[in-house]
């Protein structure tokens, strides 16, 4: 039987992360989380469920860090890498179960497809669904590179595709929304300062108007964001003006150089 190792990088989790291994605590051989100075219940919680628990310093804005530090401890054949916020379905979890203890083939890492909460309903539209992402890989063969916040795992060689849905239960309500929204726009205008991005009249149109009206158009209309209601409305929205917002962060980081 193939061993199977779920991997987190937590920080305040305590509204999350008891779903999230309640939802794997029958598959996994061991469960490995990296907290970044919790202040609230998280660790309690992780221990409850016989996590062994590696402290470190948070990071905000490469999160991914902590991520490889949780990768590089399992000590199973296989890792599961999720966030506190995510749920294994039952469906998905019988799949994974099948795969890592089946599968004879050279194959390295599966993608999943994913369900994004947002608000009020999981989002259908908008490009939000399906919503791939490699979580699952043979020990020492995936990593992530830690370079942003979106960003999928390298696994070397040969990757599948699983039939059922991770569940992404990412924002039940506006103001955790914004929160998250806000450490984004910061990491966002960080890499505009990296890339050295133009201060002049021709950036600021692009970043405070173009950009904005054309990522909104994308996802509500051309990706009919439209047909998830409201919730549709407020994530083009604020996708859309996340340009903006990260523009005027670049403005004031250069007043304050």
């Amino acid at each position: 039987m193939k061993k199977l190792s779920v991997v987190l990088a937590v920080y305040n989790e305590e509204e999350n992360l008891g779903r999230c291994l309640e939802s794997v605590k029958d598959i996994a051989d061991e469960i490995v989380v990296v907290d970044g100075n919790s202040t609230d219940k998280t660790v309690e919680i992780a221990k409850k469920y016989k996590a062994k628990v590696i402290y470190t310093s948070n990071s905000e804005t490469h999160f991914h860090v902590q991520k490889n530090i949780a990768i590089d401890a399992a000590t199973s054949e296989w890792i599961l890498q999720l966030d506190a916020d995510e749920i294994v379905s039952p469906e998905l979890a019988k799949e994974i179960l099948s795969t890592i203890n089946s599968e004879l083939s050279a194959i390295n890492g599966y993608w999943m497809n994913r369900k994004n909460w947002f608000l009020s309903r999981f989002l259908t539209k908008g490009g939000q669904y399906p919503d791939p992402t490699l979580r699952l890989y043979r020990n020492g063969k995936g990593r992530l590179p830690a370079r942003d916040v979106h960003e999928q795992a390298v696994v070397e060689g040969e990757t599948g595709q699983l039939k059922h849905d991770l569940l992404h239960y990412r924002d039940r309500d506006l103001k955790n929304y914004l929160l998250r929204n806000n450490r984004y726009t910061s990491l966002l205008a960080e890499q505009f300062a990296e890339k050295k991005l133009p201060i002049d009249i021709i950036s600021a149109f692009n970043h405070l108007i173009i950009l904005p009206i054309r990522e909104f158009i994308w996802i509500y209309i051309r990706h009919r964001g439209y047909v998830d209601g409201s919730a549709g409305f407020i994530f083009a929205f604020f996708s859309g003006i996340r340009f903006a917002i990260a523009f005027i962060k670049y403005l004031k980081m250069n007043k304050n150089v």
